[in-house]
């Protein structure tokens, strides 16, 4: 039997036949390629198959059976003990190229084209627009009344034609950044078993053949794309607020690197989204009959370590030392864990952790021009302390510092975090965790987050327990009673798990709140006057963020990287934004964003020795931008 590669031999072939003028005045030149399949009892069919170049030097093929059949072939009486080899050859030319995704661009082929890739025939004889088939698309989209239809449509669209995907996703990202990521995501992860139609991205099994143990890089090795940049990598244990969804996690890692294409502008062939199964704790879904990844409970401790050390050392062994690790949804005693074990050795980046810490930091640092004072002159009080509480309390700990000149250990004392247990104090450290202890001080022991809002009297209440409707009325009112202009930020998502309301919020205090969420809510009126909230959004940050990475050949993630994505962040907010009360600037510009955000980025990696790239750009911004992928669509020969 033979074996067709087809990624080493078709392309180059294909390519040999296309690439140049000169090319196409050889004369007319075939490679056969025979293959054989078994049919499991000592015979086969031969197949050959012969590539050759004909019609103006574009490949045909041509395929004849060693026996002649009439009205079928051999796969039409294969029985299911009979095994046949599931041998393909596929060039990008007539049908094969209107179900390629990377190529396909349906009825905007032009004549031209349509000659030249024998598409005759196969499309209807209208030439349409990139930019209509984008208005028709939204105009589909909005025909369905659920989310999750949208969600889904988007998926069939990206796995069809992803460059339209991606025009249509960046031409109306404020609509249908809810559509593609949080809060739409999260239900199709909780659905993803009974909605899984094609597999996208890579599952890492602990227990299936060939998934385990000293095989990872093989596995790594059969994704088909091979320049990977970024890697988005979940267990799945913490899908957003939604708690453990196993194997079904691989929404996330999927959403989030669309994200890093529409947004940051890194192509969609160098980005891999990962699923590392280790079984999950979730009853339900161990009981699913439609749950598709292992069943059985998390694997912990060593075993699970030894995976992700194999997983991580064949990632570098595969992409190199320049390739971006994102962790996602992990849960808090993985994530600050692998965080803490990889980033001195690998380009690594949590989103929980530092993602959020970024862009919170980014719109307290726009507040500021509402509520006046620097961060230091202020009060800080988290409800939850876990990777988002703890990582966002830090980052703004680390700035006060910076900007002070004071110890992190004294900035730290600014800023308190409650968690299901209360107010963490000095008598609660021998039992926190220890990435709570540092938050742990002198006060006495409180129960409740009413009861530490009066206590502390902060004047930034921030929310990422996970837990909805926990800001309630008593503590918005609470905040407004001792704050002319009270800073609430609901981080938690979705937008059922949200602390409270943009709603709530604003008429709670009275329409005095400085509000931003997590999830994104509906404009709200209140007393004649229309507030719009922000959205603390992570794709704010890593989009960009990645991209500085990248074009700086950086090595390591720095702190002073995600300062200065804070700050690039806070400084795109521009002074009407402030004076309707918006601490975030629009999405419409999203990318624009994030080509100054990665040009900081790269700029501190640069002063910080940290980037490989060299010469550096004397124009980081003109050069981040140049560096963006393009949705448009490309003319064939």
């Amino acid at each position: 039997m033979m074996s067709l590669n087809r990624s080493s031999f078709l392309n180059n072939t294909c390519t040999s036949f296309s690439s140049s003028h000169s090319h196409a005045q050889r004369k007319a030149s075939s490679v056969v390629i025979i293959a054989q399949s078994s049919n499991g009892r000592g015979g086969g069919d031969m197949k050959v198959s012969s590539l050759k170049e004909s019609r103006n030097g574009a490949p045909v093929i041509d395929v004849v059976d060693s026996k002649s059949m009439v009205g079928g072939g051999v796969k039409d009486h294969v029985t299911e003990d009979q095994l046949v080899t599931p041998w393909t050859l596929s060039v990008a030319s007539g049908y094969s190229l209107l179900r390629d995704p990377h190529h396909n661009k349906g009825l905007a082929f032009n004549e031209k084209e349509r000659d030249a890739h024998y598409l005759r025939g196969l499309l209807p004889p209208a030439v349409v627009s990139q930019d209509l088939q984008d208005r028709k698309i939204m105009n589909n989209l909005r025909q369905y009344q659920v989310p999750l239809q949208r969600y889904m449509a988007m998926m069939d669209l990206q796995e069809r034609n992803e460059r339209l995907f991606y025009k249509v996703l960046i031409d109306n990202v404020e609509e249908l950044l809810p559509v593609v990521y949080t809060p739409t995501v999260g239900e199709a992860c909780q659905k993803y078993g009974s909605i899984f139609r094609r597999p996208q991205g890579l599952y890492i099994s602990l227990k299936e053949n060939g998934c385990r143990r000293g095989k990872i890089r093989e596995v790594l090795k059969n994704w088909p794309e091979k320049n990977i940049q970024v890697i988005v990598v979940t267990d799945g244990e913490r899908i957003l607020g939604l708690g453990d969804l196993g194997c079904q996690g691989m929404g996330i890692p999927v959403g989030k690197l669309a994200l890093y294409t529409a947004l940051g502008g890194l192509r969609p062939s160098a980005c891999l989204p990962v699923t590392i199964d280790v079984g999950t704790n979730n009853e339900q879904l161990l009981k699913d009959e439609f749950y598709i990844g292992l069943r059985q409970k998390r694997a912990t401790g060593q075993e699970y370590d030894d995976l992700l050390d194999e997983f991580m050392s064949a990632v570098k062994q595969n992409y190199g030392e320049k390739v971006l690790v994102q962790f996602e949804d992990f849960a808090n005693h993985n994530a600050f864990e692998l965080l803490a074990r990889y980033r001195t050795s690998h380009l690594v980046f949590n989103d929980d952790i530092q993602g959020t810490a970024s862009v919170v930091l980014a719109g307290l640092v726009a507040a500021l021009k509402l509520i006046g004072g620097t961060l230091a002159e202020h009060t800080f009080l988290f409800l939850g302390a876990g990777e988002a509480g703890t990582g966002i309390a830090e980052l703004i700990a680390l700035e006060m510092s910076k900007q002070t000149k004071v110890p992190l250990e004294e900035t730290r004392k600014k800023i308190w975090l409650v968690d299901s247990k209360g107010l963490i104090v000095n008598s609660r450290k021998e039992s926190l965790q220890h990435f709570k202890k540092p938050w742990a001080h002198k006060h006495e022991p409180v129960k409740n987050l009413l009861d530490a809002v009066n206590s502390i009297k902060p004047t930034v209440l921030i929310g990422s327990s996970g837990v909805g409707r926990t800001f309630t009325k008593e503590v918005v009112e609470a905040m407004s009673s001792f704050n002319e202009k009270p800073v609430i930020l609901a981080l938690s998502n979705p937008t059922s798990q949200s602390e409270c309301t943009a709603e709530e919020a604003y008429t709670w205090s009275k329409g005095r709140a400085i509000y931003a969420s997590g999830s994104p809510f509906d404009p709200v009126e209140y007393n004649g006057k229309v507030f719009v909230s922000g959205q603390a959004n992570n794709a704010y940050i890593f989009p960009g963020f990645g991209l500085g990475l990248i074009i700086s050949g950086a090595i390591r993630v720095h702190d002073d990287m995600l300062l200065a994505a804070s700050k690039a962040l806070a400084g795109q907010v521009s002074q009407e934004n402030i004076d309707n009360g918006l601490i975030f600037p629009p999405f419409s510009n999203i990318r624009k964003i994030s080509a100054q955000i990665a040009a900081d980025v790269a700029a501190k990696a640069y002063d910080l020795g940290l980037a490989t790239r060299l010469p550096r750009p004397e124009n980081l911004v003109e050069y981040a931008e140049s560096c963006m992928y393009s949705p448009l669509y490309r003319g064939f020969r």
